[in-house]
């Protein structure tokens, strides 16, 4: 059967790539939006965004209100601000949130409305171009055809997708992630390894979304928690910018499964940083999973060495969740009470999260067939 593959439009990868991508940016407008947060200010990272626009001529203005997960009102507020300038094309800095915020202010730039609108439709409107420049390795939204955008009316995130929102172009630079501190670097290493092992056990994998979430599980395992010990460790900070692209890229043609459905919702109720909330979640969405697809993991169980080729299928399966359960420990990943969220308040709400996650198509990717029911009583496992 025949299947789409899709990447963005150019990658620029390695240490030094925003200086080689300058010209490329110099053909894509004339002044330029960038979609960043107060912090890529104050680390400096914002001031070489902009003397690489200025050194080919380029104008620009800054966006810099984006603070934690994106919401439509801050949507709204960039598009404003892009208008106002006379701005024709966006450059995001900064992690999956500014990158995010960017797509979603593309995609309003000529077609106008409100991002709701979107909800549940596929984004097919003309978009400026867009520049991602990821500062985290993880979220991997340089390299899909996906935002996630929080509706403060409905308190729900909102998944939305279309091959427009893919960026122009890609500026995988490892020196911006060298500011990240070990919280950001654990949980956004630890969202790129749900990418990979999602796009890896989901029922829309095909064979180059595999080829790319299996180099990303080892890449992972080797590197990330070398990374989360010393942020300075060049060679680790290199291989996750890597791994989170090629997670990016896996999850982006084959897709997310249980773990992101049942994320968003917790996110988005709880205020939880999207690839923490993945991270809380994944021994229990895992557990469940493991059953539906035994011959997937043992793949990545063998792949990563902590299972042999005398294992069985389910044995290795087991094996790739206990090293799994010991990389997140390792990495201090907190759990929902430690994260300081009441459990009476989030048994509240249970039934809502899972109607938004089932709602949101996620966990019906995954190769063991998943209920409502199902999702409740994964929520209340985190207990």
């Amino acid at each position: 059967m025949a299947r789409e593959f899709i990447v963005p439009g150019q990658i620029i990868s390695g240490s030094g790539a925003l200086n080689m991508a300058e010209t490329v940016l110099k053909g894509l407008g004339k002044k330029a939006l960038i979609v960043t947060d107060k912090v890529m200010i104050q680390l400096g990272n914002c001031a070489k965004v902009e003397a690489a626009l200025k050194n080919q001529g380029v104008a620009y203005a800054i966006y810099s209100e984006i603070v934690g997960e994106p919401t439509d009102t801050m949507i709204e507020n960039g598009l404003k601000l892009y208008k106002e300038e006379g701005c024709d094309f966006l450059v995001a800095l900064g992690g999956g949130s500014p990158i995010d915020s960017m797509k979603a202010i593309g995609s309003l730039v000529i077609n106008g409305g409100n991002i709701s609108d979107y909800m549940g439709k596929v984004i097919d409107v003309e978009v400026p171009p867009m520049v991602a420049v990821p500062t985290t390795a993880g979220t991997g939204s340089e390299a899909t055809q996906f935002t996630i955008i929080t509706d403060t009316k409905k308190n729900i995130k909102m998944l939305l997708k279309g091959k427009v929102l893919m960026p122009s172009l890609a500026i995988i630079d490892p020196q911006f992630t060298m500011t990240a501190p070990p919280k950001i670097t654990a949980a956004t290493g630890l969202d790129a390894l749900c990418h990979a092992v999602e796009a890896y056990t989901s029922r829309k994998a095909q064979t180059l979304s595999d080829t790319f979430a299996m180099s990303a599980v080892k890449r992972i395992f080797q590197y990330l928690p070398p990374a989360f010990k010393d942020g300075s460790n060049e060679e680790a900070r290199v291989q996750m910018s890597v791994a989170a692209l090629e997670a990016g890229i896996a999850f982006n043609n084959a897709s997310v499964t249980i773990i992101h459905g049942m994320s968003r919702p917790i996110g988005a109720l709880f205020h939880v940083a999207h690839g923490l909330s993945n991270a809380m979640l994944l021994k229990e969405c895992l557990t469940f999973a493991l059953e539906g697809a035994y011959d997937r993991f043992a793949e990545l169980g063998r792949a990563v060495g902590v299972a042999a080729d005398t294992d069985s299928d389910k044995e290795a399966s087991e094996k790739f969740l206990a090293a799994v359960d010991t990389i997140t420990k390792e990495l201090e990943t907190p759990t929902l009470a430690e994260f300081g969220i009441d459990k009476d308040e989030f048994f509240k709400v249970i039934d809502k999260m899972a109607f938004d996650a089932m709602d949101s198509g996620s966990p019906q990717n995954t190769m063991r067939d998943v209920t409502e029911d199902d999702v409740k009583q994964i929520y209340r496992n985190l207990w």
